[in-house]
């Protein structure tokens, strides 16, 4: 692709970087942008920038906010008896998206994969043992993609919960084994989610 400019060249590289983007893409995106008022491309790069610097993560379960506690955590109506352990932010916003959970998350940051250099202490799993130490919630619902990498994650963490009082269920397999949660429709997610089950009916097979 040849540039007459190269800021031009610059900008279709960087939005290139995103994922899902190409080149061509990426061109007719600065293209678009060029056409716009300077001040609106002045305020969408600034609206970026913010969410990149101020953005925070919740003390408690590790999601994003524009606070230190974010708005789930600090909802007093959400159930606190009930912690829902997810694997990205992703996954909050597509269970949150059925209506059919009303307690709260917990937000691993990833799941378990050695082959990928990715152990326990890079997840934040220790946070959520403290977590429920405190909390003594009732239920804990490992809502984690089934893929050999979730499963490996699910029967860790029950390991980690053996000395607690908890119920520990899994969503249902309405999500393909192999599947990732935020892919799943509403639907088949929701229905996961009321159908759930124990978690040893996952992990008893896990290595």
């Amino acid at each position: 692709m040849n540039f007459s400019s190269s800021l031009i060249e610059d900008a279709v590289n960087e939005f290139s970087r995103l994922p899902g983007i190409g080149k061509k893409t990426a061109m007719r995106l600065v293209l678009h942008l060029l056409k716009q008022e300077p001040s609106d491309v002045l305020r969408f790069s600034d609206v970026v920038s913010r969410m990149r610097t101020e953005i925070k993560y919740c003390l408690y379960c590790h999601n994003v906010s524009d606070n230190s506690i974010c708005n789930i955590c600090a909802d007093s109506s959400r159930k606190k008896s009930q912690i829902c352990v997810v694997e990205s932010i992703r996954d909050v916003m597509a269970i949150e998206s059925t209506q059919q959970y009303s307690g709260l998350y917990h937000v691993l940051g990833g799941l378990i994969s050695p082959l990928d250099g990715i152990g326990p202490e890079s997840l934040n799993i220790q946070s959520l043992v403290n977590r429920l130490e405190q909390l003594q919630a009732e239920e804990l619902i490992m809502a984690i993609s089934p893929t050999i990498e979730g499963d490996t994650t699910s029967y860790y963490i029950n390991k980690k919960l053996k000395h607690l009082p908890v119920r520990i269920t899994t969503i249902s397999r309405g999500v393909a084994f192999g599947g990732e949660l935020e892919y799943a429709d509403e639907l088949t997610l929701a229905r996961s989610i009321l159908s759930r089950l124990p978690i040893e009916n996952i992990v008893s097979g896990a290595p």
